[in-house]
């Protein structure tokens, strides 16, 4: 009799056990994204896992040279955001990504910063010549740093500039870095003078910063493109995270930061 009574209530258990519902496993959607859309797309995450409950969105923030790299390299992702076109264009190039999958999301463009406080009085766009001027910059394999040196090649055509003014802001740089976030560190923190960002990444730290204006005959439009990868385990996700992007709910988010919203 207790022998028929454990097998009852075993074959309840099992029974109760296959009928109950299965909690679904939680899902991942990594995104690579270039290093000034860390606050913006911070909040596109939030609003994203929102959307669909047991999602997380990993963030993996960075230059777009490093990203681009990891891609080649084969790091695991599902969306790639680029603060240009020319590594978006890498990432297709290394079969990561498909040439119609990309599409432009938003732009930026530069700004000259420099402490709150100002230390080295800079008034002016030519102040970043001045001798003795600690110059931060980001290094030319980053886009900001690209960027960069555009608008010195720009300024020195410019009869508001003297002919040597980037030759003279060259040898005034303290340091080139990877990414733009750790300009405008390095500038916040008073370790440097001044520096060149994006102004997405001034209106971030406009609390400790001063900025000027470049104006757009000297300034660089940048073009963020982003496309879901091509060998994503979340396919599905990845489309919806750059639909999102996309919607005009992403684009007041962008737009929010600093950010040009992309041509409708």
């Amino acid at each position: 009799m207790r022998s028929k009574f454990l097998s009852l209530i075993l074959g309840i258990t099992l029974l109760t056990g296959a009928c109950a519902p299965r909690t679904s496993a939680p899902r991942v959607l990594t995104v690579l994204a270039a290093a000034s859309l860390t606050d913006s797309f911070a909040e596109l995450g939030r609003l994203f896992e929102s959307q669909h409950p047991g999602v997380t969105v990993a963030f993996n923030f960075g230059g777009s040279q490093q990203l681009a790299q990891q891609l080649d390299q084969g790091a695991p992702a599902d969306v790639f955001a680029s603060a240009n076109q020319k590594y978006m264009d890498a990432a297709i190039a290394s079969g990561r990504a498909a040439a119609g999958d990309s599409v432009i999301f938003a732009s930026n463009r530069l700004v000259a910063i420099f402490p709150k406080d100002n230390p080295a009085g800079v008034a002016a766009l030519q102040d970043l010549a001045k001798p003795g001027l600690k110059l931060d910059l980001a290094d030319k394999s980053v886009p900001v740093g690209q960027y960069s040196l555009d608008f010195l090649d720009k300024a020195i055509q410019d009869p508001a500039f003297d002919a040597d003014f980037k030759d003279r802001v060259h040898a005034n740089v303290v340091s080139y870095e990877t990414d733009v976030k750790a300009v405008v560190t390095k500038v916040s923190l008073g370790e440097a003078d001044a520096g060149i960002v994006y102004v997405t990444d001034y209106q971030i730290a406009a609390e400790k910063l001063g900025y000027l204006d470049i104006p757009d005959a000297l300034n660089s439009i940048a073009v963020y493109p982003i496309a879901p990868i091509a060998d994503s385990k979340n396919a599905d996700l990845a489309k919806a995270f750059v639909a999102l992007v996309l919607s005009p709910e992403g684009q007041v988010i962008l737009t929010k930061y600093g950010f040009i919203a992309a041509a409708p």
